[in-house]
């Protein structure tokens, strides 16, 4: 038996921003789980430690609920960010290319073909 208590969440005032709409139906759903009280050992208030399952079933359903907090991206921030960040790596990847051709070329130069 879980020694946690969950509380109703204070009413929400309605929003018309979808970001705080967002944030307030995770409220309103229970996305953020409570965690049970422990002490430092990490053991439960019962003395004993969950089970290999239940651990793993309340870890899945904590990762879920923070994704639900998460932002996503639009279609077209996405597509942005990622011509962005292609466009940065092959100018990083022409500069360092340039500059380890011209590097060989002068160590070839000062210290001959062999």
């Amino acid at each position: 038996m879980s020694q946690v208590r969950l509380l109703s969440p204070l009413p929400a005032r309605p929003t018309t921003d979808p970001v705080r709409r967002r944030m307030s139906d995770s409220v309103e759903t229970g996305a953020g789980l409570g965690t049970p009280d422990r002490s430092s050992s990490g053991r439960t208030v019962e003395g004993r430690r969950p089970g290999r399952l239940k651990r793993a079933v309340l870890f899945y359903k904590q990762v879920v609920a923070e994704l639900r907090k998460v932002i996503w991206p639009t279609r077209r921030e996405l597509l942005t960010y990622t011509s962005v960040v292609l466009v940065f790596v092959v100018f990083m990847t022409a500069i360092v290319s340039i500059y380890d051709f011209l590097f060989s070329q002068g160590v070839l130069r000062v210290f001959g073909n062999g």
